[in-house]
């Protein structure tokens, strides 16, 4: 990336962990409103106005482009699905949402996956390692650790299970601008990585295939799916780095 890291102050990671409350508060509700028959237009539109209630304004809406407040990928899409009016949830869907807001100068952004109703157990798994894999990391993030423990440990996780990392799309760092350096891997490279210091916030997401790690990005521009049109899974937390341990921003506390 060759950008600068810009470590945050105790002040700001506090603004911080607000704008990350109301993404966590977002994707509780959205789940809680997640059935057969719901449009992805229609998660859209009750993320926003949950944003927009409580002061903070969606990061993603125009973001280079991006037509939607939401991200909302389903199955075989791996991230960046862009909602519609036409696209209703299935039951035996895997639904992965991404949400994240500007407050106060400042952005959170955090992702969950959510199986509506029954799913095949293959797909269950998923979910359940991709979820883990995101735990997993988030222990990793610790002062004088480097970005590649991060990276290893969701890589060795998630192919233990027989599933495989995507390569294309990594996590990035987070603060003022929504996507700042350093960029976060999720298999581990062999060059040297940034060390972490107390003040970065890091948002971690890793994207977990049940098949190939090759993924393709769509005519519209904005949906990556899998090329072997395998299921896909995507957990993301922002997380600081602080001398007493990770602090995940985006768990939600309230």
């Amino acid at each position: 990336m060759g950008r600068a890291v810009i470590l945050k102050t105790p002040a700001e990671i506090a603004i911080m962990r607000e704008a990350n409350q109301i993404v966590a508060e977002t994707l509780a509700l959205l789940e809680e409103k997640m059935a057969p028959g719901v449009t992805t237009w229609q998660l859209d539109r009750w993320a926003e106005k949950h944003a927009v209630k409580h002061g903070a304004v969606p990061a993603f809406k125009g973001y280079r482009g991006y037509p939607a407040s939401l991200c909302v990928s389903l199955n075989e899409q791996v991230v960046h699905g862009i909602p519609s009016k036409k696209v209703m949830v299935q039951a035996g869907d895997i639904v992965s949402i991404d949400f994240g807001v500007k407050y106060k100068g400042f952005y959170g952004d955090a992702a969950i996956t959510v199986a509506v109703g029954e799913v095949g157990e293959r797909q269950a798994e998923l979910i359940r390692v991709t979820r883990e894999a995101l735990d997993k990391a988030i222990e990793q993030v610790q002062v004088g650790n480097r970005i590649n423990d991060i990276s290893r440990a969701v890589q060795h996780h998630v192919e233990q299970h027989d599933f495989s990392v995507v390569r294309q799309f990594v996590g990035h760092g987070i603060g003022s601008q929504l996507h700042e350096a350093p960029e976060i891997p999720n298999y581990h490279r062999s060059e040297r990585t940034p060390k972490l210091l107390p003040g970065m916030v890091l948002a971690i997401e890793p994207m977990v295939n049940i098949g190939g790690s090759d993924v393709q990005v769509l005519a519209d521009g904005w949906t990556v799916i899998t090329s072997d049109h395998s299921i896909s899974a995507h957990f993301e937390h922002s997380v600081a780095v602080t001398e007493n341990g990770p602090l995940v921003l985006s768990e939600r506390i309230r």
